[in-house]
């Protein structure tokens, strides 16, 4: 079975907060073959599965060339999603650089605090030194 991950901010949100992740799955799956298929691909477990059927956006195709112009209605394909929860420990590796960066911006802000707290101690220390 071919699953695609969905790659957005708000998917990147839920995989933080609830361990929940976003994929395209076929239209035909059900929810036990992408848990299947999930667990066997990243050799995660899996605690729960939502599918949702999402109709295609009908779009206007503007047709300007030659002496008939007129306007054409197309739609999107329609997609399938599954919104894949797993149990704890487990983790899928679709933000991993994301996360990196995250991670890298909060130990250099951990190093800055640390910093400042220090020069705060050595200017406390002066100040009774001075006195």
């Amino acid at each position: 079975m071919f699953i695609k991950p969905r790659l957005s901010e708000k998917a990147f949100a839920q995989s933080q907060t609830t361990n929940t992740f976003t994929v395209d799955v076929p239209a035909d799956a059900n929810k036990y073959e992408v848990a299947d298929a999930l667990a066997k691909q990243f050799d995660v477990t899996v605690a729960s599965v939502r599918l949702v059927n999402r109709k295609g956006k009908t779009k206007r195709i503007m047709n300007t060339t030659g002496k008939r112009s007129a306007n054409r209605k197309g739609t999107q394909a329609d997609i399938k999603k599954a919104y894949v929860t797993l149990a704890e420990g487990s983790h899928l590796p679709f933000f991993a650089a994301a996360e990196e960066e995250i991670a890298k911006a909060n130990e250099a802000k951990a190093k800055e605090a640390k910093k400042a707290s220090k020069t705060k101690k050595t200017e406390k220390s002066t100040d009774k030194e001075a006195k």
